[in-house]
């Protein structure tokens, strides 16, 4: 998954691990349900009267007596939800900026309506989730994990909850993961059938076959995906992340780093300032989330400003990790598809 400072999951190496988090002896007896069955939910569930369940993409079934109402979910998830008429209870992960504004995480979501259970990585207040009497735990699974759900205190917050997981990795591309977020909200109430939602899936085929339009009008505009830190410069592989997989799908092309210089989960390399200019690109997208250094601050570091596609301009925002929405999935194709056709070629 994406690391706090640029594309994957070592956010576990770069960031150091909170303190475990204490729950009160009582709590702890509440129940799970995360214990996969064959053939249950594999289409993502029901939310009809009665018993409810959704097969996971960790291929674990969650199951509960009804359809959950105190969802509890990954801000990036919950954002995804909201869009399809899903309110939830509670959220962890960037939800509220330092000035108080929604982090770009929470889409549209409605901040002040939701207990915030942590605002960063590696934070998760679990007697305040206890409190919220949650029904499903849900969030996105970039390596086989639940993300943001801190491994300090992962097995308490799954005893009080069934959780669920959409798989947003290296196994699944952004259209499937659409998809399996679809599946998701539709177990829990959504209603996919409004005209609002077959306007968002209009509107996001229409974007796919702009970005096919702007990579035929402009070929061999070669795009690099980049995150800055304080100390280092990451180097995204398209190969491990459903947004650049789909991208690239469409054909965008992208800067591909070493496969023996990536780290080990294999989804960056991490290069020194000093080699900042190690591949060549004529797009940079950069990391736009609030963990990662944004373009005015990338000025004081003198080797960015000498890569070409700085010196030219053409540095966009990388929308990291994607609202699985086809609403929020469509402004992100069609950005895409305005700066690979108004991308000068470098050289």
């Amino acid at each position: 998954m994406p690391k706090p400072s640029s594309t994957f999951l070592s956010r576990r190496g770069l960031i150091a691990a909170g303190g475990a988090l204490g729950l009160v002896a009582a709590l702890t007896a509440c129940g799970g349900g995360d214990k996969a069955k064959d053939g249950a939910g594999d289409q993502g569930g029901s939310a009809a009267s009665g018993a409810w369940s959704f097969k996971d993409d960790l291929g674990k079934t969650a199951t509960a007596k009804s359809t959950p109402k105190n969802v509890v979910a990954y801000t990036g998830t919950a954002a995804a939800l909201y869009d399809y008429g899903v309110q939830v209870k509670g959220v962890f992960g960037p939800t509220k900026l330092a000035d108080g504004k929604p982090d770009p995480m929470a889409g549209t979501m409605d901040i002040s309506k939701v207990e915030i259970l942590g605002n960063v990585y590696d934070e998760f207040n679990v007697e305040k989730y206890a409190a919220l009497k949650p029904d499903l735990l849900a969030t996105n699974t970039w390596d086989g994990t639940y993300w943001y759900v801190p491994e300090a205190s992962k097995d308490k917050i799954l005893k009080l909850a069934p959780a669920a997981a959409v798989g947003v990795g290296d196994k699944v591309s952004m259209d499937k993961a659409l998809e399996r977020t679809a599946d998701l909200a539709k177990s829990l109430g959504a209603d996919l059938n409004t005209k609002k939602s077959a306007d968002a899936k209009a509107r996001f085929d229409a974007a796919s076959a702009k970005v096919r339009e702007a990579v035929k009008a402009n070929p061999g505009v070669k795009v690099l995906v980049g995150s800055g830190s304080d100390q280092m410069f990451y180097v995204s592989t398209p190969k491990t992340s459903a947004d650049l997989k789909y991208f690239e799908s469409l054909g965008v092309e992208f800067v591909t780093p070493e496969q023996d210089k990536l780290d080990a989960q294999g989804f960056f390399e991490s290069l020194s300032w000093e080699n900042a200019g190690k591949y060549k690109a004529d797009v940079i997208l950069l990391d736009n989330r609030t963990q990662a250094l944004q373009p005015e601050a990338l000025k004081a570091k003198p080797t960015w400003n000498e890569l070409p596609a700085v010196k030219a301009g053409q540095v966009a925002p990388r929308v990291t990790e994607p609202i699985y929405s086809y609403e929020k999935c469509a402004q992100i194709l069609e950005d895409l598809a305005k700066t690979i056709q108004n991308a000068k070629k470098l050289g």
